[in-house]
């Protein structure tokens, strides 16, 4: 059972996961970060069993293993839950990764690819922040100290929340709500 997921419209969701293993369809978290048309963040997040071993890098990284989504629904068992609220909204990720590994655990469960308009908010930081290129200027990590954002990495609800911050900062600063461009992603499955 996955925990309630936020109710009503939004200007967009942020999406994030965490993978157990090099295997993109390895998703073992999923996090999205619902932003009101008033600026409000509303986080959500669940394990999900990825059926599949878990990489010792992977769980250094995020923390997540076996013990911690013991019990929790397969991928196939938790998207048809979001997908609902997810098809209804312009999506953000931050980078292309989430978007793939979406597509790639759909692939390996034999659920159908969805169709999202997904737009990349490190195409928006970059536009907004473009004295920032180079040297993982526009990853998670950088954005957070430059930017003074408070979030844990590496744990998806937060990076979630935190690829909305980014983008509701970044209209803050260029003064331009129409920074959404869809990304068009053509990386094999």
């Amino acid at each position: 059972m996955i925990p309630p997921l936020p109710v009503g419209d939004f200007q967009f969701i942020a999406l994030d996961v965490e993978t157990a293993c090099g295997d993109s369809a390895s998703i073992c978290q999923i996090g999205i970060a619902c932003v009101g048309f008033d600026d409000s963040i509303f986080t959500w997040s669940t394990y999900v069993d990825p059926l599949m071993p878990f990489a010792p890098f992977n769980v250094d990284l995020h923390g997540i293993g076996p013990e911690t989504v013991r019990g929790a629904g397969s991928f196939a068992q938790v998207w048809p839950q979001i997908w609902p609220l997810l098809s209804r909204h312009p999506m953000v990720q931050h980078s292309r990764f989430d978007e793939h590994a979406i597509n790639a655990a759909c692939k390996a469960q034999g659920l159908p690819r969805p169709h999202l308009t997904w737009h990349d908010s490190v195409t928006i930081a970059r536009k907004a922040w473009p004295e920032l290129k180079g040297n993982g200027g526009h990853g998670l990590g950088k954005l957070k100290q430059v930017l003074n954002l408070d979030f844990h990495h590496h744990d998806a609800g937060e990076d979630a929340r935190a690829a909305a911050m980014v983008v509701l900062r970044a209209q803050a600063t260029t003064k331009d709500h129409r920074l959404f461009k869809p990304v068009q992603l053509s990386l094999p499955l």
